[in-house]
């Protein structure tokens, strides 16, 4: 059994994006730092968002998120970024209020 992401690193997969002219960033296997933002974001999203609703469709769980990701990136402050918000990293200045 091939171990876990390694359809990732394979010849066949990483071939592709270079032949696209793709880099591709691996730290090395069993890198513990690999995935910590991924997974940070998603225990966000978990505990802020889809464990506090009770989603009756696919259409309602998309605009909940899609509310939830605007909130994450324009108005939630984050300690890991200095207490700004991803948007404000991003394009490095405050997002305009509507007047």
């Amino acid at each position: 059994m091939p171990s876990q992401g390694s359809q990732f690193t394979s010849n066949d997969f990483t071939g592709i994006l270079e032949k696209e002219g793709i880099r591709i960033s691996m730290d090395g296997k069993g890198r513990a730092y690999d995935n910590i933002f991924v997974e940070r974001l998603w225990r966000s999203v978990k505990y802020e968002e889809v464990y506090l609703h009770q989603y009756l469709t696919v259409s309602e769980a998309r605009r909940g998120l899609d509310q939830y990701f605007m909130f994450y990136n324009t108005e939630r402050i984050h300690e890991s970024l200095g207490y700004k918000t991803p948007y404000e990293i991003y394009f490095k200045e405050p997002l305009k209020q509507a007047a």
